[in-house]
Order: C-alpha cells, then structure tokens, then sequence
C-alpha cells in the first residue's frame, strides 16, 4: 500500500525519484537517512516523520507545519543545539515501530505547498551543520526500494521510469510472456535488455551449455567456477536475471517438432539460432498461429587482417510477413565455410548491436518509441557504418 500511494501522489513520487528514503506508516510520512550533528560534533543519521494529509488516496496541502524527528537532537556545526526550529523533546510512540524523540516548527507564509516542499525543506535545515563537517553527508541516499506487488515482474521498484517521468508509457511493455530462443551472444542481450523491461514471463529455450567461449560474448562476466559447473545457459542466464526480474523461465531444450508449441502461447517471440531446420519450422508455426517475431543474423568475414560484415533484423507481424518468403528475410540454411558466423565466431559488441536493434523495434511495435518508417528488415553494414530500412508496412 506504502508504493501505490507514493507512486500515485506526485509530491510523494518525487521524493522517491530525487533519491530521498520515504515511506508511508499508517498514517505518517517517514524519510529516513537524514544527516544531522550531535552535541559531539558527529554526524550521524536520523528519521522525519511527518503526518500525511489525504483526501482518499490523495495527498492534500499539508495540515501542519509541525515535523517529529527519530534521533538525538539535532545541533549546529560547533555543537550547540539547532534552537531555531527547536518544538518539544518528547519520546511519542506514533504507530507500531515509529518512535520519536523530538518535534520541530518551521513555518514558511501561507504554510507548505505540499508534502515534498515540506520534507525536503526540514532535511535541508537539520542536514546543513552535517555538510559542513562532511560535504558528501545528503538525506538523498537513492535507496533500493524493494516491489510489493506481488504482480510486479520487478523484484525491486523500476525507478528509473519514475526518475525519467515515463512510466506510462513503460507499461505498454507489459506483456504476459515473450520468449527468447536460443541464449547464445545476440540472444543472451537480448535478455539483459528485455529483462529490464515488464513483461510478466520471459521464456528461455536452449539446449546448450554455458561454455568458456561464452563467456567473452555475453553480458556480465563469469567466474571460472561457474564455467566448470558446465550449467545450461537458461540456468545460468536465469540465475543472475531472476536477481532483478520474477519472470525468467528457463527450458533447457532445443524446438523441435515435438516441443515447438510450447511458443504458441507467447505474445512475442525473439529467435536468436542459426540452424535453418529449426528456424524454419518455428518460423512456420508463429506464422500459422498469427504471433509476431523479429528473427536477428549477422554475417561477419574475415578480409585482409579485418573483420566485416552485416547485422540483420527481420521483423514479422500480423500486418507484414510476405516479405520473409518473397524476398527471403531469413536464411534457413545453416550458412557455408565461408560465414563467420557459422564457425560460431561472433563478437560481444556485435551481438550486443544486434540485440538492441531488435529490442529498439519491438519496443516499436508495442508503441514505446515511436515508429515514423515502420520497416521490417534493418541492415547495418560495418565497414560502412550503414543502417538500412526495408520492408515498411
């Protein structure tokens, strides 16, 4: 309840994004890690609390001017006591685990706006002493604020939506399930960046082992003892999202014929594999059962001591798809000797690229960017640093 009222009422929200600890207590406001001088020169850290004004679930103009503060009393650089907000000194116990020892009176004309001019106007004058003694010494401390919504795909509050004033149109990521098949380089970034994202479940298919090599194309860095364990790459890859995200599902399994349903129920699909058989029995479900997907390749050659080569998006959606066959958008080959890519060579800024190109479009399709060329298939050359757009709906 404490993160829906916050997140509901501006001037509470905007303490939160400005990095100050606040929570709501029954009825009171509580900012913690607040910086104040003792009467022995110490800077130490302390609690306001201050009523909070509603009209339902509204935040209103605060009632009153008046502050409780949890901690001793509060003092000036050189030790003597901050008499000028000085109120009353006694231990009040507020609510169950909210106890405070002290009340201040600070009254600017007309009263204080709202709840954020208040709490951030009380901090600054009890913090002021505390950043003469220590410069760093703030009450905007950025706290981790953990989610508790039991729905919420976060294990812990997505503030930078709420820093960047975008949550609104951040829910319209918030499908039921997406799968990523194949979590190899491209397709193991592809879930570092969708995962920061609300979809409900994302689904991992792959039958491979997390490898040495791996390692040097993926996000993060393992440990040479998480690469002893040989783990599955859903496993691995689903160990370190699950820390963030609630939704990461691991299979660790290849598609095939027998399983390939398993991706009916997906409201989007990612393939990030390279073998042609596979690829092009997916690719025929997905279409048959109406579901979009954006299928990611990259050629790369090696000529002259130099790597070259192109990235490729494929996008295919219910009001675009004969471009796949017609002008043959997706390889369904497993390539030649001649394809970098094929030797499983691949490149951690090139897979990474190729991530966020896909992301950057199904982000696209969903309305989260916006979409003036609506194209299908993306190119980027490296030699020439070409970005092209074909296929436009």
């Amino acid at each position: 309840m404490s993160q829906q009222l916050i997140s509901r009422n501006a001037d509470l929200q905007k303490l939160r994004t400005d990095g100050f600890d606040v929570h709501v207590k029954g009825s009171y406001l509580v900012m913690r890690g607040v910086p104040y001088v003792n009467g022995s020169k110490e800077v130490l850290r302390g609690t306001l609390v201050s009523e909070l004004s509603l009209a339902g679930d509204d935040t209103i103009r605060p009632s009153t001017h008046v502050v409780y503060f949890a901690g001793e009393y509060p003092c000036n650089a050189d030790g003597s006591e901050l008499t000028k907000i000085r109120h009353q000194s006694v231990e009040t116990h507020l609510d169950r685990d909210l106890t405070v020892h002290h009340s201040f009176s600070s009254k600017p004309p007309g009263g204080y706006f709202d709840h954020y001019e208040k709490m951030t106007t009380y901090a600054a004058i009890i913090s002021s002493a505390a950043r003469l003694i220590d410069p760093g010494a703030t009450a905007q401390t950025f706290p981790v604020i953990e989610a508790e919504d039991e729905d919420s795909a976060f294990r812990y509050l997505d503030t930078a939506s709420g820093r960047a004033e975008i949550k609104a149109v951040t829910r319209k990521l918030e499908l039921k399930k997406l799968s990523i098949v194949g979590v190899g380089g491209t397709g193991s970034y592809v879930l570092d960046l969708t995962a920061k994202t609300p979809v409900k479940e994302i689904h991992l298919f792959d039958g491979d082992r997390f490898q040495q090599h791996n390692a040097f194309r993926s996000p993060g860095s393992a440990s040479a003892d998480e690469l002893r364990v040989l783990p599955y790459k859903v496993d691995y890859f689903e160990r370190i999202y699950s820390k963030m995200h609630r939704g990461i599902v691991p299979h660790a399994y290849h598609l095939d014929a027998s399983n390939v349903a398993q991706l009916r129920e997906m409201e989007f699909v990612f393939l990030c594999i390279d073998k042609g058989e596979a690829k092009k029995l997916i690719v025929g479900k997905l279409e048959e059962w109406g579901t979009s997907f954006i299928d990611v390749g990259m050629g790369v050659e090696l000529t002259d001591d130099a790597l070259g080569g192109v990235l490729r998006v494929t996008t295919s959606t219910v009001q675009k798809r004969e471009h796949v066959k017609e002008k043959h958008r997706i390889p369904f080959t497993d390539g030649d000797g001649n394809n970098e890519y094929s030797r499983n060579i691949q490149i951690a800024d090139l897979n990474a690229l190729n991530a966020a190109l896909a992301v950057i479009k199904w982000k696209k399709l969903f309305g989260f960017y916006r979409d003036l060329d609506r194209e299908h298939f993306t190119t980027y050359t490296i030699d020439g640093n070409q970005l092209l757009n074909e296929d436009h709906a």
